[in-house]
Formats: C-alpha cells, structure tokens, sequence
C-alpha cells in the first residue's frame, strides 16, 4: 500500500427512467471513496481508512473496494446504518445531492479509531469532503493528520457542499487549520467561491501556499484545471468528450493527479515544493483525461490505466 484514502463511503442513488417514471438504483460512492478506487484502478496500491455499516448497503461498499483491489485492512464496520446520497441531474448543471448521513457508520469514526501507526509502505494520506464537517470522524481524521504530516505526503480535497455545513464561519476557520498540516491542495472553481467569493482564484492560491501546501490545484470543470506553486502556474485544456453526467468527475480527477504524480516519481514531500513545471504538466493533463473519459459513464465510473496510458 502506497498511498491511503480516509473518509466517507456513501450509497449514491442514481437516477434512471424506469417504465416512464423515475427511480433510484443504489451504486457506490462518497468522495474519498471514490478516490480510493480510482487511485486502484491506475495500478496504485491504494487502502481505504474508514468505517461502513453492517447493513446491505455496507456490503455493497465492502464488495465493491474488494473487486477493486483496494486494500481494506483499515476498514471498520459500525452497526449505524450507511450514509445515503440521491443524484439528481439536471441538462448542463452540476449534479445536485441530497444526503442523508445523520449518525451514521461512516459518521462515527472516532479518534480512539485512528491506529498509533500505520504501514511503513504508506507515503501519502488524502482526504476530506463531507467526512471533515462530520463529527466525530473530523476530528478522528484530524489527529490522523497530525500525527502523520511530518512523515508523509497529505492531500486535501474539500469537495465543498455548503448544504452540510452548519456555520460557514467555524467552517473557513477549521479550513485555514487544515491547510497548515497539508501538502497539496485540491478544489474545485465552485469550492474556491464558496471558501472567498469574489476573490481571484490566483491570488487564493499564493495566500494558501504560503500557509503549508506545496501545491494548489483549481479544477474549473469545462474550461481546464490550473496547479500552483512557488515557482509557477501550469495550466491545461479540458479534453473534449461527449458528456454523458459529471458525478464523479472531481474524484476521478484526484485519483487521476495522485496517480501521475505517484507514477513520475514525484509524490515525496521532499520534491513536491520544487517540482519542475513540465512534470506537473503532464500530471495535470493526465488528471484531467482522467476526469473527461468519467464524464462520458453513467455516474462516478473511473478509467483504468488500459483507457488512458501512461502519464
């Protein structure tokens, strides 16, 4: 196991046509979740950290990381049930998500949870979305951060969904806590407006690098992604594809960064702070056809290695 992915896992339910009449098909989700398989699917030795029900549902999840190949040796099972997502689609908007996650499994990772240590193997930790915001496992996968930031590489996606934070406020300052312990940090256009609406996204980014991260990477869904550093911008196209839905696509576009990063040879805090332009080139056009070829499936579907080649 190279790289470890903490968080929520959610029963997404999908929407089809049925006889004329919507219905609901439940399929496995949740961001980090999402993630973990994606990172597994480009042929990195990927393990999930976190806590999923003994219902039916729980198995779904448990099955599904297992035919994936995702390492589940820090899996837990809690006998709340699963956290449940509906998707509702709508012509050329962002999925919309109702959740329902109020004590739940994935809820209740505590901090008595988080091993003392963890594999050696293990050189990057990522996490967040709606795991963070959720008590008691943000504060579970909070001393997990902190007790391994020195010796390990940590990523952070704060896949905002402002339907679920209860105080703005307390949220951007537990966010501005985060970023000090956090190697590279992902969000979304819509994210960085939620965080500081208004505010140019390039200068939110020189401000959070000089708060800990080595990297800051803006994914704006059609018009491209950009990664900031110290040294530099890179930015690059959105591929174009025939888009079926976008579930997913921001994960897959995660996995598909990590995975670059992990494959060059660059995902090591020592070479993330001076990492040469050209490499996270092609880390970031690789994340990004990771994330188009998503958008042509149904639902969050990520590419294997086989669909994209090498990075």
């Amino acid at each position: 196991m190279k790289i470890l992915v903490a968080g929520e896992a959610v029963v997404d339910f999908f929407p089809i046509n049925l006889n004329n009449q919507q219905a609901f098909i439940p399929k496995p989700g949740g961001s980090p979740f999402n993630v973990a398989v994606g990172l597994s699917r480009l042929r990195v030795p990927t393990g999930f950290l976190g806590k999923i029900s003994t219902d039916p549902f729980g198995h779904l999840l448990r099955s599904y990381l297992i035919e994936n190949r995702v390492d589940i040796r820090y899996l837990m099972e809690d006998d709340r049930p699963s956290s449940l997502a509906f998707v509702f689609l709508e012509q050329g908007d962002e999925p919309a998500f109702q959740f329902y996650g109020a004590n739940t499994a994935d809820s209740n990772l505590t901090p008595a949870d988080i091993p003392d240590s963890l594999y050696t193997t293990i050189e990057t930790i990522h996490l967040g979305s709606l795991a963070m915001i959720r008590e008691p496992t943000g504060s579970a996968l909070i001393k997990l951060v902190k007790q391994e930031y020195k010796h390990r590489v940590i990523s952070f996606d704060p896949n905002v969904r402002p339907s679920q934070i209860p105080d703005r406020h307390v949220y951007l300052r537990k966010l501005n806590d985060w970023l000090r312990v956090v190697d590279i940090f992902k969000l979304s256009q819509s994210d960085a407006s939620y965080i500081f609406p208004g505010h140019p996204v390039e200068k939110l980014a020189n401000q959070w690098l000089e708060m800990g991260p080595s990297l800051v990477v803006v994914t704006r869904g059609s018009q491209g992604a950009e990664a900031f550093t110290k040294s530099g911008t890179v930015t690059v196209e959105t591929p174009k594809v025939h888009v079926v839905d976008s579930v997913g696509a921001g994960d897959a576009f995660t996995a598909g960064f990590l995975a670059a990063l992990f494959h060059l040879r660059q995902l090591k805090k020592e070479l993330l702070g001076r990492i040469d332009l050209e490499i996270l080139r092609r880390a970031l056009e690789f994340a990004a056809r990771a994330a188009a070829l998503t958008c042509t499936k149904r639902g969050a579907d990520p590419p294997w290695l086989s669909e994209l080649g090498k990075p």
